[in-house]
């Protein structure tokens, strides 16, 4: 079954505000919310939905995706944040400052990214590099109490250790963070002195990021466990280094080909011959055939890239610019008229096909053959 429209879910216009998308999911978790609807299992469906839409229009980058790819592009992404009413808590947060369940566990550490730019030949051949990335650690002199001494940490008055106190809304009641202990359920008479209190510190590390053959811009790489410090007892979140590769000097990637562009002089472009042009992997021998014009392209098999998500390697193509001979010399600006005048006889048309076609053109359409041929056979009246 194929899931509906998410602001239709809400009943809010694709326009629809930051604040106009909250207050429609407030109305409608207060109606269908569970708690008020035992064994409905259509109210309990409903607060599924609107809570699953909520998740992906609150967040900007996610709504983002969806208006342009709607649901396929959240593929991957998670269309809610899970099957059961677990992941529903952190939702409420969002609205209420609280959750619904007593107070959680340790909190896992925060993910990471960093921005890694690199050449086109460490991108096409793989390298290693070093990073230096920020870190923040459990307090090795408290073990992250943030205390002095465990005698230095008390049970909150406020909360009586749950780290949550209950609040009434009207008839909806929510459990929000203790604004004393700020959800820890601890208080702390002697700050620890290194981490003053806080449980972690601050520092920078390096990491050596190995960079896998093919990568292109936009791919990332994940470290696991190089992220932040979680909560006493929690795990570390990751690293993800997301790959920007430079703008190179002579090549242009796309996809798992590459492409280039080379001058070439004029004598050879007319005459033909052979000329050495760049590859990643060193010189290629070009044929450049007899007559070859401007913009003409040609395809070397095998010397383009090889992706890390493919075994097949691209192409380079080269495309050639015939350039003018410039700063002339007498003797040579004779010669080139020469030369012209000697192509402009009964054969001219098959020296310069492209621009004795071209002026045939111009000349029907100035008197008017093309109009008069196209009006007698393909006319509108006919």
């Amino acid at each position: 079954m194929s899931k509906r429209d998410y602001y239709d879910v809400l009943g809010v216009s694709k326009s629809a505000s930051e604040g106009e998308i909250k207050k429609a999911y407030r109305k409608m978790a207060m109606k269908y919310h569970p708690d008020r609807n035992p064994d409905d299992k259509d109210a309990e469906n409903k607060f599924k939905e609107a809570s699953e839409a909520y998740e992906i229009l609150s967040d900007a980058q996610k709504r983002a995706t969806y208006d342009q790819f709607g649901h396929a592009g959240l593929e991957g992404h998670g269309g809610g944040r899970g099957g059961g009413f677990g992941g529903f808590g952190d939702i409420f947060e969002d609205l209420f400052g609280g959750g619904f369940g007593g107070r959680r566990g340790p909190r896992p550490g925060a993910d990471l990214q960093y921005e890694l730019e690199i050449t086109l030949e460490q991108a096409v051949n793989g390298s290693k590099i070093d990073i230096k990335i920020p870190t923040k650690e459990i307090c090795d002199a408290c073990d992250g109490t943030g205390a002095q001494s465990s005698a230095d940490v008390t049970t909150c008055p406020t909360c009586g250790g749950a780290g949550q106190v209950r609040m009434q809304q009207g008839f909806f009641a929510v459990n929000t963070t203790c604004p004393n202990c700020h959800g820890s359920g601890k208080i702390i008479k002697n700050p620890c002195k290194k981490c003053h209190g806080e449980g972690y510190t601050h520092g920078h590390k390096t990491l050596s990021v190995s960079i896998p053959a093919g990568v292109d811009t936009g791919d990332r790489i994940r470290l696991q466990g190089e992220g932040e410090a979680g909560e006493l007892g929690a795990p570390k979140g990751d690293l993800y280094v997301r790959i920007h590769v430079k703008k190179h000097a002579v090549f242009q990637r796309e996809g798992n080909n590459l492409y280039c562009q080379i001058p070439l002089g004029f004598a050879m472009a007319a005459l033909g011959g052979s000329l050495d042009v760049p590859t990643l992997g060193g010189k290629a021998n070009l044929k450049i055939p007899a007559g070859t014009q401007s913009g003409q392209r040609f395809k070397l098999s095998g010397k383009g890239v090889k992706s890390v998500r493919s075994s097949v390697m691209g192409d380079l193509v080269v495309q050639v610019h015939i350039e003018t001979p410039v700063k002339l010399t007498e003797r040579q600006k004779a010669l080139l008229e020469e030369f012209d005048a000697s192509l402009r006889g009964k054969d001219y048309p098959q020296h310069s096909p492209k621009e004795h076609g071209w002026l045939d053109s111009v000349k029907k359409f100035f008197t008017g053959e093309d109009s008069a041929k196209d009006d007698s056979k393909d006319g509108p009246w006919n």
